[in-house]
């Protein structure tokens, strides 16, 4: 079997997998500035975004929360509720007005013990997203501190 390509909506897990998980979405709308979740608080819950933008963001001592990243459609908001202590590691706000499918966390994680296959459908799934997500800040990270003109990561 081949394994799919993963990528910020489940739409490439298999379909299987697919419908199991969208069986567990309800529908949520959430007006420009409204706060998703707080850095450290517990992640009880994830959205995958149907309209709209979320601002990833980051608590900064005796600054404003510096955004990290800009999320938007297909694009999955949320992925600390999969891995122990299921503690936000960032916060989120809603940067314009927001449709999106929300999962119950524990449903899910429910889910993947009771069928493994799904289970690590899921965790792969979510793995590439915060890949893609470390390798996105390191390259921000790079063209705000690295050495003018000195290319991209090797």
């Amino acid at each position: 079997m081949n394994a799919p390509v993963l990528t910020s909506t489940p739409r490439t897990l298999p379909a299987e997998h697919r419908q199991q998980l969208m069986g567990l979405a309800r529908e949520v709308a959430f007006p420009t500035g409204t706060r998703l979740f707080e850095e450290g608080r517990h992640a009880d819950r994830f959205w995958i975004i149907r309209t709209g933008t979320v601002d990833l963001d980051m608590r900064v001592p005796g600054r404003r929360a510096a955004v990290i990243e800009t999320l938007g459609h297909n694009e999955l908001v949320g992925w600390s509720w999969l891995l122990a202590p299921h503690r936000w590691r960032l916060g989120a706000e809603a940067a314009s007005p927001v449709r999106a499918r929300e999962f119950d966390a524990a449903a899910v994680r429910t889910l993947c013990e009771a069928d493994p296959e799904f289970g690590r459908v899921i965790a792969q799934w979510v793995g590439g997203v915060v890949a893609r997500r470390l390798q996105a800040a390191r390259t921000r990270l790079l063209d705000l501190y690295g050495p003018h003109g000195s290319g991209g990561l090797r």
